[in-house]
């Protein structure tokens, strides 16, 4: 029942909305995610190999300066996505078709890399694990690459991408000297970066359950395995498609990524690989640990019934001592009835003879190494 009542619960802490009405038109705009964001902010950040610029703005309107500039590249990272009106603005600002506006709101997206001509759609999930409370908290994450600039858009405000901006800081590295099909590169290594943290925590408690299960394996210890058994599902679920998603990134004759960025978005395909090679072990030894669970359960039933049986069969004789002078037939009627309730050392007899076949019952279980 406890294992229900959890299951059911999990479904509804990661239930997602749907992304529209039945039957309403492509391109329908609804934020379906949780509102993790109090407000909707916008990071500028405009560099070259020279110099970088960073500045918050109100308005999409004060990029237009840094956009014309064809020297520099822009990124522009939207935190907060509950605001639609202004996320419109955003939108028309460069003229994002609307199929992109629509996933962008819907947090339920699968990952994946879409092509539309002017511009490169990425939607990832990014991925984090509290160890207060042991759990899997997602967050998708959308990008968009044009010609000089890259759009990201975060449901929160989470500094996911503190790694990139550090590295932008660094006059005469290679965030600088490449273009923003390299930004982008940057983003999405960073979030795959976070899946290999995340495998790290699982293996963690995956092993600290193993050595719990081999000490005493409580019903609180079968809750805890369901719990990491669904987190990988989860975990599974959220970053598998994105292998063939980066596959076709790879792949995509877009004159918006180069040859040389290829090369990179090739590695982090390769680190993809790993990561759901990592989890699927990991799945297969949840299972196991499930199955190893309920053996150990299985052989301390079977311990708690080889006891009851050894104490039910050795009270079998005793019972039956007990029950045939139990029978009231009166000696005094026939000397064949019952001679021995008249012997003076009868009952202390009787009870000795009970005992030593007790004793050699339980000699002989011991010889047997049934004790």
């Amino acid at each position: 029942m406890s294992e229900k009542k959890s299951f059911t619960s999990f479904l509804s802490g990661h239930k997602k909305m749907a992304p529209k009405e039945p039957g309403a038109p492509p391109g329908t705009i609804e934020y379906t995610g949780k509102h993790k964001s109090d407000e909707l902010r916008i990071m500028v950040r405009d560099y070259n190999q020279a110099h970088i610029h960073e500045l918050e703005i109100e308005e999409i309107d004060e990029v237009q300066n840094y956009l014309e500039n064809t020297s520099s590249n822009t990124w522009v990272n939207v935190n907060g996505l509950h605001d639609i009106e202004k996320l419109k603005k955003i939108w028309a600002h460069f003229n994002l078709h609307p199929l992109i506006q629509e996933d962008i709101v819907n947090s339920s997206q699968r990952p994946k890399v879409e092509s539309y001509g002017n511009c490169i759609f990425f939607v990832l999930k990014m991925l984090s694990y509290s160890k207060e409370d042991k759990q899997l908290h997602s967050e998708q994450i959308s990008i968009v690459l044009g010609p000089n600039y890259v759009l990201s858009f975060q449901e929160s405000n989470m500094a996911h991408f503190k790694p990139v901006l550090d590295r932008l800081t660094v006059q005469g590295g290679r965030m600088r000297n490449h273009g923003t099909d390299y930004l982008c590169y940057a983003l999405i290594d960073t979030v795959v970066d976070h899946y290999f943290k995340v495998i790290e925590q699982f293996a963690d408690e995956i092993e600290e359950i193993e050595d719990r299960l081999f000490e005493d394996a409580d019903d609180n210890l079968l809750q805890q395995v369901h719990d990491i058994r669904r987190k990988v599902v989860l975990f599974r679920k959220s970053v598998w498609p994105l292998r063939d998603a980066l596959n076709t990134a790879v792949r995509d004759e877009s004159e918006l990524i180069s040859d040389n960025t290829k090369l990179f978005l090739r590695d982090v395909y390769d680190h993809m690989i790993q990561v759901i090679d990592n989890i699927e072990n990991y799945r297969d030894v949840v299972l196991s640990l499930h199955d190893l669970y309920m053996s150990n359960m299985s052989n301390k039933m079977n311990e708690v019934m080889k006891v009851l049986t050894i104490i039910a069969t050795i009270f079998i004789p005793l019972t039956f001592i007990a029950g045939v002078y139990g029978m009231n037939f009166n000696p005094e009627v026939s000397p064949y009835n019952m001679p021995e309730l008249n012997l003076v050392w009868g009952y202390p007899a009787s009870l000795g003879i009970m005992a030593v076949i007790a004793i050699i019952m339980v000699y002989y279980f011991k010889r047997k190494g049934w004790l």
